[in-house]
């Protein structure tokens, strides 16, 4: 019989502090809450309020439901905190991480540039978009290139050298899947700050991203465009 765990270890699910604000907040409230609602009280976009709340259902801390309203028009998505004692229970999240890891290394015929293509995609979403003709400077796209990869868990540090930045990441959020599937799962998280420097239309661009250069650190390496 193998050794290695079906299930995580964690007695529950481990959360950011992003994911953290937003289940606290869901546990204040005395009625559910909408995304909009969420965005506003935490600072965060909407589509990175959606992307923790999903998941907070999916985790099983939260549910979701359509609002019950007697106002004309569409009803809302609403969120509101589970019981806490509803949750417990084992986890295999590390599990179906590694599971779907192999099926896009094994099977995909380009694996790494499929993985580039699906953070891309999400990055895109994950990041708010400028306003027509509005200018973001380098700085500003580093800064909300560091927004999203800190809402992610990465725990980005600050870039020193203004010409050649590198983002230290400090903490990997899937560090046991990556250690396993870099090419695919280091693929992914550098496709993630590609789209979210293109969808910030940031003078910058990332070009590679140096996993594990130590235990708990990689590097990723920007590109400041020259026009």
């Amino acid at each position: 019989m193998s050794e290695r765990p079906l299930t995580d270890v964690a007695s529950g699910p481990t959360l950011g502090e992003s994911r953290a604000r937003v289940l606290d907040l869901l546990r204040a409230a005395d009625s559910p809450l909408g995304v909009q609602q969420v965005a506003a009280a935490t600072s965060l976009h909407a589509n990175t309020a959606r992307f923790h709340l999903d998941n907070l259902v999916e985790t099983g801390l939260a549910e979701r439901q359509v609002e019950d309203r007697n106002q004309p028009g569409r009803p809302r998505m609403v969120y509101q905190a589970k019981p806490q004692d509803t949750a417990a229970g084992q986890r295999s999240y590390q599990l179906l991480a590694t599971m779907l890891t192999t099926l896009v290394a094994s099977e995909l015929p380009q694996p790494r540039q499929a993985a580039i293509a699906a953070g891309q995609e999400w990055g895109r979403y994950l990041t708010e978009r400028p306003t027509p003709f509005e200018r973001v400077d380098a700085e500003d796209g580093i800064r909300r290139l560091s927004a999203v990869l800190a809402d992610a868990g990465f725990a980005p540090g600050a870039v020193d050298d203004a010409e050649s930045p590198v983002i230290p990441l400090r903490h990997c959020p899937f560090r046991e899947i990556a250690q396993q599937h870099r090419d695919v799962v280091c693929a992914l998280h550098l496709g993630l700050m590609q789209g979210v420097l293109a969808e910030v239309r940031a003078p910058i661009a990332a070009e590679r991203l140096d996993p594990f250069v130590e235990p708990s650190l990689c590097l990723a390496h920007l590109t400041v465009s020259s026009s």
